[in-house]
C-alpha cells in the first residue's frame, strides 16, 4: 500500500503542468517545440532545500536558436539536429595527411569522423590540411581537401 502512495505521488509531480504540456504539443515548429517543453519547470528535487533559489526557464513559445556550434556538431547527421540549415563547415586535418583510399575513415580537429564513401583515391603529402565539408545533390556530402585535386564523398561516422 506504501508504494501505491509513492507512486501516485510521483505521477501527480510528474503531471503538474499538464496545460503546458497541450501547449507544447499543439507547435508544429520543431524547435519551438523543444524549447516550449524545456521551458516547462520541473518538479523541485526530491533533496531540494525549501527557500532555494530555481533558475528561470526561458518564455514558452521563445524560439531555440541554435548556437554555429551546435550546428556544426550536427552537420551530418540531420535527421537529429538542426545542422539541415547549414551548406557546410570549415575545419582541418591534425598532422601529416597522405591521402586517402575507399572506406577510409578520417578524423578531424573537431572531433568528427567521416568516411571515404565513394571509389577515388589520392596520394597526398600535407600537413594540417584545411577541409571544407560541403552538401551536393541528393544528400551527398564531399570533403573538399586543401592542397587535394578532387574532394571525395564522405559519410559521417561519429
Amino acid at each position: 500500500m506504501k508504494s501505491l502512495w509513492v507512486l501516485l505521488f510521483v505521477s501527480g509531480a510528474a503531471m503538474a503542468d499538464d496545460a503546458a504540456m497541450q501547449r507544447c504539443r499543439q507547435l508544429s515548429d520543431g524547435p519551438a517545440r523543444l524549447s516550449c517543453y524545456d521551458a516547462i519547470p520541473l518538479a523541485a528535487p526530491a533533496g531540494a532545500a525549501a527557500g532555494s533559489v530555481a533558475v528561470a526557464a526561458p518564455a514558452a513559445g521563445t524560439p531555440y536558436v541554435p548556437s554555429k556550434a551546435d550546428l556544426e556538431r550536427g552537420f551530418g547527421n540531420e535527421h537529429n539536429s538542426p545542422a539541415a540549415k547549414l551548406e557546410f563547415i570549415e575545419t582541418s586535418i591534425v598532422g601529416e595527411f597522405d591521402g586517402w583510399v575507399p572506406k577510409q575513415r578520417i578524423r578531424l580537429a573537431n572531433g568528427q569522423v567521416w568516411m571515404i564513401v565513394d571509389d577515388s583515391q589520392a596520394n597526398l603529402d600535407l600537413v594540417n590540411p584545411k577541409v571544407r565539408l560541403e552538401k551536393g545533390m541528393l544528400g551527398a556530402i564531399y570533403m573538399d581537401i586543401e592542397g587535394a585535386s578532387s574532394a571525395p564523398r564522405v559519410k559521417r561516422i561519429k
